[in-house]
This record gives structure tokens, sequence and C-alpha cells, in this order.
């Protein structure tokens, strides 16, 4: 974070005797703030949530905020450091995704479990009120801004695809996350985890067979020219969602005049979550229709025996947050709840 100084100087003449006023100089100071995240320009979050969230800061900061948008990793590293980044002070602002460092948040996890997403903007809600009660010790070290997640997850792959149980038997799947990848494995896929910009070249190379993203990510990742069907689920849940975060460096936050300060405060929580997660269901509709006009194959399942089939990773991540002195079942309970109240 960079600030700057400007100086106004007001002069007068105070009578027609010509007394003159020392000039005075009213200090306003103004920051400059980068923004570093890992999708292209052009994707959903970055053109449809990000950029309209650094216009309305810096509109409400009357200009005094300035913030860089740096995409697709233009300042360095890989998607996983990210946010050691923001922690770091490397960056001061950064968006991405949680999963892409395991065991650094486990309470979230609750929210990546299979057939949990309604939407994305109820689930984001629900999210962000999860995290305040729940999770906030595991983002100790930053200042949380957005909390959200995506839409409901489905299965891209190439070939004749998914239609059923036994086709994911050996199926090589991109996985985003140690939950999900977790999951593809226990659903009797061969799960290879990567973050979502490794996709492309690894289905063109012949590396996975499919991934399991949301539709909104299929458009900037040309996602339905490199794969021929696309399985989802009946009914309003989702095989899975992943969890996103947009957080500042705890120092650079501090740092801020009060007034600005309150303008990221004003842009920060569950409205803006909503924000992010409805961009996400926007860009759903888009990547389905880019799917539908390339002659692709599309398939809603019957979720009952996928559910039974990925219960078990359910009841092992109870497990292990029963181990990490956690009640798993609470927590599960909890988001579970939280997400049917916002998707009513």
């Amino acid at each position: 974070m960079t600030f700057r100084n400007g100086k106004t100087a007001l002069a007068g003449l105070l009578t027609a005797a010509g007394v003159a006023l020392a000039a005075q100089g009213a200090l306003a100071q103004e920051v400059t703030l980068r923004l570093h995240q890992f999708l292209p320009p052009q994707a959903t979050v970055p053109s449809k949530a990000i950029d309209p969230w650094i216009e309305a800061v810096e509109a409400d900061s009357g200009g005094r905020i300035e913030i860089q948008h740096f995409p697709a990793m233009q300042l360095g590293g890989a998607p996983p450091s990210l946010f050691d980044q923001a922690r770091d002070g490397v960056v001061d602002i950064v968006w991405t995704v949680l999963g892409y460092t395991p065991g650094r948040f486990n309470k979230t996890e609750a929210f990546e479990l299979p057939f949990m997403v309604t939407t994305g903007e109820a689930t984001s809600r629900a999210f962000h009120e999860y995290v305040q009660a729940n999770a906030l010790d595991e983002f100790a070290d930053v200042q949380p801004l957005v909390l959200h997640t995506h839409g409901p997850g489905l299965l891209h792959v190439r070939g004749d695809g998914v239609a059923s149980l036994d086709d994911m038997e050996g199926l090589k799947v991109r996985g985003p996350t140690r939950v999900i990848t977790g999951m593809l494995e226990a659903l009797g896929a061969s799960a290879v985890g990567m973050p979502v910009p490794a996709v492309p070249e690894a289905l063109s190379k012949g590396v996975i067979d499919g991934a399991v993203i949301p539709w909104e990510v299929t458009v900037p990742l040309k996602i339905p020219e490199l794969v021929d069907t696309h399985t989802g689920f009946e009914g309003a849940n989702g095989l899975y969602t992943a969890t996103f975060a947009m957080v500042m460096n705890q120092d650079a936050y501090d740092a801020l005049p009060d007034d600005l300060r309150a303008v990221i405060d004003a842009h920060s929580g569950v409205e803006a979550a909503a924000m992010f997660g409805a961009a996400m269901d926007a860009g759903d509709a888009v990547g389905l229709e880019r799917a539908q006009a390339g002659g692709n194959t599309i398939r809603m399942l019957d979720p009952a025996p996928w559910k039974e089939a990925a219960q078990p990773t359910i009841d092992g991540w109870i497990a292990e947050m029963n181990e990490a002195g956690h009640d798993g079942a609470a927590l599960v309970e909890e988001a579970r709840a939280l997400i049917e109240k916002h998707s009513k």
C-alpha cells in the first residue's frame, strides 16, 4: 500500500488594506492498493464482481482510494501462494480459492461437502454468515472482505462422459480442493488436484479426461471446445461448490484513515458476498448457453445414488473435525441450515 499527500493552498486578502493570510495546507491522504488474483480479466468474477467492487470503492472514497487490479498472477507466484501474499504484505488484497491451501481453512470445508450448494448467491450469503460465526480464527492474519462460493459444480468430460456412477470408475478428473478431490476418489475416479487455470492444457494433453467446475468458468477456459459432455444433477443441490475469499493485508487495512477504512467496510460483508455469488450464477447461464450452442451433450442425473455414494466423504470430514476438537456434525448442520435459510 502506498500513501500520497496532496496540498491545497488557500490564500486570500482579508482587508482592503492588503493584509495577507499565509497559505494554509489542508492534508488529504490518498491510498493506492494492489489487488492480485489468478483468473484472466475477462472471466466472470474479475469482470463482473471484482471490477465493479473496485469501481464502487473508488467512487465512494471520492477518488482517494485507487485499487490496481492485477489478474492472472501478473505479480508472480502460483494461485496457492495468494493467501500468503496478502498475509505477508506482498500485495494488499487477494482473491483466491480457500481450498488451494489445504489444512489451513478446515472449518470452512463444510461448504465443500457434496450436495450442499443451491445457488451461488444464496450459498454465498450462508457461507459468509457461517465463517463469521464459526471460522474467523482461520483468518486471524488478514482482514476478510468477501467470503463466497460459486454455484453448482458439475462434471465436464470428453467422449461419452458420465451417465451413471459406473462411468466414474478410473476416470481421470481434475479436483479443485482436498475435500472434492477426496470425494471424486471415493466415487471411483482417479482424481488429479490442480488450480483451475491449468485445466485447459491438462485436458488438451490428455492428462485428465474431465474436470469438475461450475458452468461460469467454462467460458474463459473454453471448456465446451475441449469436452463433449456435461453432467449435472436434478433438483436444488449441485455436486459440490468451492469456497473463495477476498482478503486484505491486516497492516494495510489498519493503516487506512478511519474514513477510508469505513469505505472498505461498507463494501465488505454478506451483501458483497451475495454480489459475487450472483455474478457467478449469471455466468453459469452463459456457460450453459455456450455448451448448448456448441452441440455438446448435457445430462441431468438423479442425485439419489450419488448422495449415497458420497456420504462417506461427509462422514469422514465430520470424523476429522471431531478429532481436531470441533463438533463436525454441528458444523455441517449449521451450514445446511444457513443455506436453506438463504435459499427460500
